[in-house]
């Protein structure tokens, strides 16, 4: 069910928006090749914790780590390890931060070093796919026109968006109703069989939309961790999330600073 925040509520999501803002842009300082992802792990949840807030993802259905960090083919969900980063490597990473029981989540691609052109794009199209999309996050407009936002962004530039996996509402629970997705077409004409993309939007709600965009196919797999997912064709994929607050007039990104 679509739950409209109080204002007291949306306080408190914006303090962990705020945190988790700070938080990516705290790895962003140390990500060069060298340090491995778990050091940025231990970073992330170090700060974390000392801004009085617990790491959201850490035991989210078992998941072992603070943050996800996924580098170059790894789509999300990539679990911080003592793999080192190498100059040319592009990292996603997700922060997700509790305060007083209520979440904010976002996500960043970075480039470790100097990165090639083409992963340059990829991550500069992945950014703007949701801020043509922000556009539309006000009260009147639907889930789908988020979506189609995203899709056309992305294909106009020749990437694919992950299909398996979407944006979510946010709040008390860390996904809650809606789903968005990053698509509302399975071709150049058929329209979504999920009903769900047509969700209209209110004044109150907040979202975690969070484009996922791919070089090659949009097609991945799981890998046998059972948490790291995988562009199928090996291609980079690159990922941006903000949680957004609809209002009845500009929507408000809490995890912006």
């Amino acid at each position: 069910m679509v739950t409209i925040k109080s204002k007291l509520e949306i306080e408190k999501m914006r303090r962990a928006g705020k945190i988790v803002y700070e938080t990516l842009s705290l790895i962003k300082q140390h990500t060069k090749p060298g340090v491995t992802t778990l050091e940025l792990d231990a970073l992330a949840e170090k700060y974390i914790r000392k801004c009085g807030a617990i790491p959201s993802f850490k035991g989210y259905n078992g998941f072992p780590k603070s943050v996800c960090i996924s580098v170059n083919e790894e789509v999300i969900h990539g679990i911080p390890s003592k793999r080192v980063l190498l100059d040319g490597d592009i990292i996603s990473v997700d922060v997700g931060a509790c305060v007083d029981g209520y979440h904010g989540d976002a996500a960043r691609t970075f480039a470790v070093g100097n990165i090639s052109r083409e992963a340059k794009k990829l991550i500069s199209v992945t950014r703007q796919s949701f801020f043509d999309a922000l556009l539309f996050m006000k009260e009147g407009h639907r889930v789908s026109d988020i979506s189609a936002a995203v899709q056309n962004c992305v294909e106009e530039n020749g990437f694919s968006v992950v299909r398996a996996y979407c944006g979510h509402g946010i709040g008390k629970d860390l996904h809650e109703a809606p789903e968005v997705p990053n698509y509302v077409r399975d071709d150049g004409s058929n329209p979504a069989k999920n009903v769900s993309r047509g969700t209209r939007l209110y004044a109150g709600m907040t979202l975690a939309v969070e484009p996922m965009v791919n070089m090659g196919t949009s097609e991945i797999y799981v890998k046998p961790d059972k948490w790291t997912v995988v562009t199928k064709d090996g291609k980079l994929s690159a990922h941006y999330e903000n949680t957004v607050l609809i209002t009845k007039n500009e929507p408000i990104v809490l995890t912006r600073g």
